[in-house]
């Protein structure tokens, strides 16, 4: 019987020509009604010694079998993959869908650009910060009213052990006890004092990153944005220095019909401090505080505030997002909408 199966299979495989006749060959030699698999379901009720010789002569023709049925596919399929195949070229073609770039990581990566060709280096820090670095260094001593300006997340640290964090060029050091107080970084600026600890004058850098703050959310406010710190340290820093670059800066990024004004204003960790308006079309909008950075943030960085002078300025990149991409409301920045992103 089994001669017999093999003989009619051989024939029968030679004269198959296309994929549907080449599986129902299959079904039929190795299906669950063939022949074969009839005769391997009945060994159990041969004798032991029938079942030791019919037995691996039936497996091996069916291995056979599948071998030349598997060999007899690859060459179908490569034979009918160089058949001519007729294409309708006036049918329209299916749109590839591409991922898009995020609004805030286009024009954060739009203001580097800008800020590297005026020749100012990238730096990042951490968005865990202690106390010191947000605040003290930053002439925001404790108990001082200026820090009700900034809304803090304040982190639950052990208090009796020490510890390690990251520090500006992303090793690990010991942090003394007196810099406990952890919390996530509400502005940028404390990278300026890392930054300092470890450079000396003169450089000009810019620092682009998230911030937190704990505040109620709406239209305008989020509880973690990005911002983007600016500082420039050297022997003749001057707010002429400063009018230079951020006009360059805005007329980059905004286009030459712009305004400016510049008005008096107070931040902790410079003197004297001011605000930069624009006016792109009728209305001035309050972009950007800045200023001559305060003796005490020198002192902190072990600088000689006689020696070198510097320029401190700080922007809100969501800020500038919504006013380029004319977006109204901030949360459509982190509510994960892919309707919003793919528009960009």
């Amino acid at each position: 019987m089994l001669e017999k199966i093999k003989k009619f299979f051989s024939k029968e495989i030679k004269e198959i020509g296309d994929l549907k006749n080449l599986e129902q060959l299959r079904v039929k030699y190795l299906g669950r009604k063939s022949e074969l698999t009839q005769i391997l379901r009945s060994l159990k009720n041969f004798s032991i010694e029938k079942r030791r010789k019919i037995g691996p002569q039936a497996q091996k023709l069916k291995k056979e079998i599948e071998i030349i049925l598997t060999k007899k596919l690859k060459e179908l399929k490569a034979k009918n993959s160089k058949l001519k195949v007729d294409i309708d070229i006036t049918r329209p073609g299916e749109k590839i869908k591409l991922g898009h770039i995020h609004p805030l990581t286009k024009i954060e990566e739009e203001i580097r650009q800008i800020f590297l060709s005026m020749n100012f280096s990238v730096v990042e820090g951490p968005e865990v910060e202690n106390e010191h670095y947000n605040f003290d260094a930053l002439n925001i001593p404790p108990n001082h009213p200026a820090r009700d300006m900034w809304d803090t997340f304040w982190l639950k640290t052990q208090t009796n052990t020490d510890y390690t964090q990251i520090d500006t060029e992303g090793l690990y050091k010991s942090v003394s006890s007196q810099y406990k107080s952890m919390l996530l970084r509400t502005h940028t600026s404390p990278v300026q004092i890392r930054y300092m600890e470890t450079h000396n004058p003169p450089f000009q850098i810019i620092v682009p990153g998230r911030v937190f703050r704990y505040e109620a959310i709406d239209a305008s406010h989020e509880i973690n944005f990005y911002q983007l710190e600016g500082l420039i340290v050297g022997e003749n820093v001057s707010l002429a220095n400063f009018k230079s670059v951020i006009e360059e800066f805005f007329r980059k990024l905004f286009g030459n019909k712009i305004e400016f004004r510049f008005r008096p204003s107070y931040f902790p960790f410079v003197e004297p401090g001011l605000e930069v308006d624009i006016k792109l079309g009728k209305d001035w909008l309050e972009i950007m505080g800045a200023g001559m950075v305060h003796r005490k943030v020198f002192d902190a960085v072990r600088y000689n505030p006689n020696e070198v002078r510097g320029i401190a300025f700080g922007v809100g990149i969501d800020r500038l997002a919504m006013i380029k991409y004319n977006i109204p409301d901030i949360r459509l920045f982190y509510n994960g909408d892919l309707r919003f992103i793919k528009q960009f």
